[in-house]
């Protein structure tokens, strides 16, 4: 059963009580990402991902690791543009030592400068992996690309100059600015009770109701045409893009089922022509993301440097069959079977029932049940994913990011 409350504080409690488990996952969903930052902070909501591991006013980074690790249990964070995730999974037996780390490292982090200065090194060396990695550097460059000079095309790694620039200082100014109970959301899913969360995380939350700084919205410029870095790799790693939905878009099921169709597995139509028939590529793969007032739907190949125009002639093809001839029935049913079912089984562990009602109450700020959601999927008829083609693909200026030794 899923519930919701608000506390005083401004800050939402939503569990979801799984009684047939023996594990508990806790979430601190902030609704604060890279998007967020101004100026000099760009990189702040990814070190203090990192940062807030390192110690608080009471704990050091090994006490911290020590007291989740040696009952069995895990933790760790994600940085997103429009989210910061922290999350513990502990033996269901051992909740509140869970609750007691988590809320102690969102809102008393130590910000001790030796352990600043340590991580700066660790996420340093984070941007040069991810620069030494083609496949990943892509979607970074296709970001920028689709987003020019504007947060929302930003690196959440930050650069190499900012995260060597930002002092303990700022990152203690963007924490408490943002760090505040109104703007978080405290998930939790497995064998606890509502009753008992509230209990516990009500006595560990700063009283103080205050609302974090509001999310600029700059107009968003066109998107650049190209986008490509040169390097010597075997392959040339491609991501084409068009500008999509938002989160909350009616549309966006019709997208879902769209994105499955193209792209979204090994009975998709791009796998199939590319991988399949032609043999032109390895990894092939579509996918979106909805922000909230933003969008984009984009198609990853990595291939052989001299098969590129091959490649990106047959996904041009592909998105013109789509703008001609929309999806068939059968397609249509197939993509719906297949989200509801692995819908309902990515939903098996109590890691996974925790993001999705964390992200749920954070986006859209309600907890739709799972039967809502399968309802919403299997409503979606030709003429939804049709409407979709034609906001999203038809006459859409599209962006195309690569790296690799090719010259588009």
């Amino acid at each position: 059963m899923i519930e919701r409350t608000g506390l005083d504080s401004g800050l939402r409690v939503v569990t979801e009580s799984l009684p047939g488990l023996r594990s508990v996952t806790l979430g601190a969903w902030v609704g604060s990402g890279a998007r967020d930052e101004t100026g000099a902070q760009w990189g702040a909501s990814h070190f203090l991902e990192h940062l807030l591991f390192k110690g608080t006013a009471t704990r050091t980074a090994l006490e911290i690791a020590d007291t989740i690790e040696s009952v069995g249990g895990e933790m760790n964070a994600f940085t997103t543009h429009e989210q910061t995730v922290f999350y513990v999974r502990v033996p269901d037996v051992h909740l509140e030592r869970a609750i007691d780390v988590l809320t102690d490292v969102v809102w008393n982090p130590a910000f001790r400068p030796e352990e600043v200065e340590s991580e700066r090194r660790v996420i340093l060396e984070e941007i040069g992996m991810r620069d030494d990695t083609p496949d990943d550097l892509v979607h970074d460059l296709f970001g920028n690309a689709m987003y020019p000079e504007h947060p929302l095309g930003r690196e959440v790694l930050g650069s190499e100059a900012s995260i060597t620039e930002m002092d303990r200082d700022a990152i203690a100014q963007y924490h408490a600015a943002h760090y505040r109970p109104s703007n978080l959301v405290f998930a939790v899913a497995g064998n606890a009770t509502h009753e008992q969360v509230l209990d516990l995380v009500s006595e560990r939350t700063p009283a103080a109701n205050g609302t974090r700084p509001e999310r600029a919205r700059p107009a968003v410029a066109p998107n650049q045409a190209r986008a490509v870095h040169q390097r010597d790799t075997e392959q040339e790693h491609v991501v084409v893009g068009v500008r999509a939905l938002s989160a909350l878009d009616p549309d966006r099921y019709a997208l879902t089922v769209l994105n499955q169709v193209l792209g979204g597995g090994m009975a998709s139509r791009l796998f199939q022509e590319i991988r399949e028939k032609r043999g032109l590529a390895y990894s092939v793969f579509s996918y979106q993301a909805g922000f909230d007032d933003n969008g984009f739907l984009a198609i990853y190949t990595g291939t052989a440097p001299g098969r590129v125009d091959e490649a990106l002639d047959v996904i041009d093809t592909e998105l013109g069959k789509l703008v001609r001839d929309g999806l068939t029935p059968d397609e249509l049913d197939k993509a719906k079977s297949h989200l509801t079912g692995s819908l309902t089984m990515s939903l098996e562990t109590s890691a996974s029932r925790m993001r999705r009602i964390g992200r749920a109450e954070m986006v859209e700020g309600t907890v739709p049940s799972l039967d809502e959601i399968v309802g919403r999927i299997d409503g979606v008829e030709g003429p939804d994913v049709g409407r979709v083609i034609e906001r999203v693909l038809r006459d859409a200026p599209r962006t195309v990011a690569a790296v690799g030794p090719a010259s588009l």
